[in-house]
């Protein structure tokens, strides 16, 4: 078995010390260009490789970020973490992802995880079981970075990339009446989780601006899920006055819906309307194809992780730095399933 490579065989080859090429391998600003050169194309002919334990030891920074997120097989958590991960690896940090599948404990257990290798800083978008923050705080008392994509809590004082949840909500519910919908119902989520909160804000002030009253029974709690929508729609046609049209919190409540209306007979959208939030891939696959709110995931990613890396970056220096909840736009997208004047 051939021997490792060391700093040593590099200064040997150049005729230097081990300290000159510890400092270039390391970029030291007192190391000059050439000497860099030289020392990198050294490293690579004799395929030298960087301890980077040792190396995080010796700098204080792992260049690593941790990204905790509720389901890995939700498409748009995917579609921010590539957005995160263009970001990162082009400024030389790599990417650890941490799944909580919707549990606190876990998102606990994530934030041990993310410590113990020693990441420069944390992004989270948080789980719908989780009402205590106090977890997050001690990340900020420790003087980690950390931000929020999506699922947020603009009480804490940890900066976050949203989309305007509330505007979102407002459009979806003023298509379905500019439909000539009469009666829009809502599947909402978790209250206390903020962007659903938002969005059933958003929902019932459109009904406000178009003087349509609002009906409490007309607005189902659900955990978001597919099950959500279908126990959704069969509560809404139970009722002696029915809807013509439900705003559901998200895609997959969306999904629900649907497939419960198809089974009742319903034809959606001529007596009908469904409008989802998220713009999963999914939506523009199902027969009817699913109107939704596309909430910029890639764009999402890149945001929070220049957010994160702004942090970073002044870590040494966080007064400087002010706390910002950035809203992306909300981009409405209109397919079969609400468009009742094309049906």
């Amino acid at each position: 078995m051939s021997r490792r490579v060391t700093i040593l065989d590099i200064a040997k080859e150049l005729n230097t010390t081990a300290a000159t090429v510890s400092r270039a391998l390391n970029d030291h600003p007192r190391i000059s260009y050439e000497m860099k050169v030289r020392v990198q194309n050294c490293a690579e002919k004799l395929n030298f490789k960087i301890n980077k334990i040792a190396s995080s030891l010796r700098s204080g920074k792992s260049h690593l970020i941790g990204v905790m997120i509720p389901s890995a097989e939700i498409n748009f958590f995917g579609s921010v973490v590539h957005g995160i991960e263009s970001i990162a690896n082009n400024e030389g940090y790599n990417v650890l992802i941490y799944q909580t599948n919707e549990m606190k404990d876990h998102e606990i257990q994530g934030i041990a995880t993310f410590l113990s290798a020693r990441v420069d800083g944390i992004v989270v978008s948080i789980s719908k079981q989780t009402e205590d923050f106090t977890h997050f705080l001690e990340v900020k008392s420790k003087g980690i970075p950390i931000a929020f994509f999506d699922r947020h809590n603009d009480q804490l004082g940890i900066p976050s990339v949203v989309v305007d949840d509330f505007k979102g909500a407002y459009l979806a519910t003023s298509h379905l009446i500019d439909q000539g919908y009469r009666h829009v119902a809502h599947v909402a989520g978790p209250d206390h989780v903020q962007i659903f909160h938002d969005r059933k804000m958003g929902y019932m002030q459109a009904l406000k601006d178009h003087h349509r009253p609002i009906i409490y029974d007309w607005i189902v709690d659900g955990n978001v899920s597919i099950e959500a929508g279908r126990n959704g729609i069969k509560q809404l046609l139970k009722g002696a006055q029915k809807p013509d049209a439900v705003f559901a919190v998200e895609d997959f409540t969306a999904l629900g819906a649907i497939k419960e209306l198809k089974h009742q007979g319903v034809i959606i959208p001529t007596e009908f309307g469904v409008m989802g939030f998220a713009n999963e891939l999914f939506g523009e696959h199902i027969t009817p194809s699913l109107s939704s709110i596309d909430q910029q995931t890639v764009n999402m990613g890149k945001e929070v992780c220049n957010l994160i890396l702004e942090h970073i970056k002044n870590i040494k220096s966080p007064h400087i730095l002010e706390v910002r909840n950035i809203k992306l736009e909300p981009i409405p997208v209109f397919r079969d399933s609400s468009n009742r004047k094309l049906a």
